[in-house]
């Protein structure tokens, strides 16, 4: 990186300073419709009341969760936030916070020697993977056949109402004449 970021980065995550990344969905903010990532970071990842955390990092992507509050600012719920919340007081053990576990798709822990093969980059989505999928145990040959024929049914569904469409319009006199 010229600018000199990756270094940055580097120097911070050898220091053990990256407690936590939480990326956020963008829109949140009425400044920027960007996403944004909050960093929390520590000195002394030892302290007093909380599990010895030196040597992991948090990574939490929030990035799906919220719903748009009108056309351009999206918010997140009390139980969303507490979910983020919740999972950073786990992984720090906190008292009554519960057992901290990586969920696929939303939370990971990593240690610094992770971070370091990943280019040092504090991107929690490089690191939470994938959110696990259920298997409905419908054959994909199957479950293509019947989406590609629910597809055709729509394509005419559009044509039919495109001509309805046009129709009407030529009717109120604002169609293609």
């Amino acid at each position: 990186n010229t600018s000199g970021e990756g270094e940055i980065r580097k120097r911070i995550v050898e220091a053990d300073l990256v407690d936590c990344m939480v990326s956020l969905p963008g829109q949140l903010f009425y400044s920027t419709q960007i996403p944004v990532c909050l960093w929390f970071l520590a000195r002394d990842k030892r302290n007093g009341g909380f599990r010895d955390r030196r040597g992991d990092t948090l990574f939490i992507d929030a990035r799906k969760l919220g719903a748009m509050a009108d056309r351009t600012h999206r918010e997140l719920t009390d139980q969303e936030i507490d979910r983020i919340a919740t999972t950073y007081h786990a992984w720090r053990g906190g008292p009554d916070s519960g057992e901290y576990a990586d969920v696929p798709g939303f939370c990971k822990s990593a240690t610094t020697a992770e971070i370091a093969s990943h280019g040092h980059v504090l991107t929690p989505g490089r690191y939470v993977g994938a959110q696990d999928t259920e298997d409905d145990g419908e054959p994909f040959e199957v479950k293509m056949q019947r989406l590609v024929a629910t597809l055709e049914e729509q394509f005419a569904e559009s044509v039919r109402l495109e001509t309805a469409i046009r129709e009407n319009m030529q009717r109120l006199g604002f169609g293609r004449r």
